[in-house]
């Protein structure tokens, strides 16, 4: 028993101490899409360069899937990962998760994490969206806003949908926030 205790003692520690050292920007858990999976975003993300794009299957931008896994599969070696996260504020996401699913996987092959339907912005937005919001002083104004956060969890800086993946800028600001 003493030592069931102890373990449960240390785990707890080892929680509180990861949770206190974890940056606020990944101080979230969010469920996968399609899926009741849940993510714990600090132990999966902590210490990762990110891109988080608010996504829609139904959109002008929505071919940017294609170049987003493709940076993906290029750079996740080097601890770089896409994240997206769909949503119908800009009223062009399916209602349905399997669709948005579907529509991820089989007609663009997306490979990088992608989440529940979320609220990006007004006053339904998430919290992540709105620290992301505040951060950079852009909301989503929107689909396919790109945010990106180094290893540290700093936001780094705000693109526009208008940003492709491939664009040199976008592509030069990953490349210096991967070599921190």
């Amino acid at each position: 028993m003493k030592k069931l205790m102890g373990a449960l003692l240390l785990s707890a520690v080892a929680f509180t101490s990861q949770a206190n050292s974890c940056p606020d920007v990944l101080k979230f858990m969010k469920r996968k899409l399609n899926s009741q999976e849940t993510v714990n975003m600090c132990s999966e993300f902590q210490g990762k360069t990110l891109l988080i794009v608010n996504t829609a299957s139904y959109c002008g931008y929505t071919p940017q899937f294609e170049g987003l896994e493709a940076m993906y599969a290029e750079l996740k070696d080097q601890d770089f990962v896409v994240l997206g996260f769909p949503s119908h504020d800009f009223n062009q996401e399916a209602k349905d998760e399997g669709k948005t699913a579907e529509l991820c996987e089989l007609t663009y092959g997306v490979k990088f994490p992608m989440f529940e339907p979320t609220h990006v912005k007004g006053d339904d937005a998430d919290p992540l969206f709105r620290m992301l919001a505040k951060a950079t002083g852009e909301a989503p104004s929107w689909n396919f806003n790109k945010y990106l956060v180094d290893k540290n969890g700093n936001i780094v800086k705000h693109y526009k949908s208008s940003v492709k993946p491939s664009d040199k800028s976008l592509r030069g600001d990953v490349a210096k926030a991967l070599a921190m």
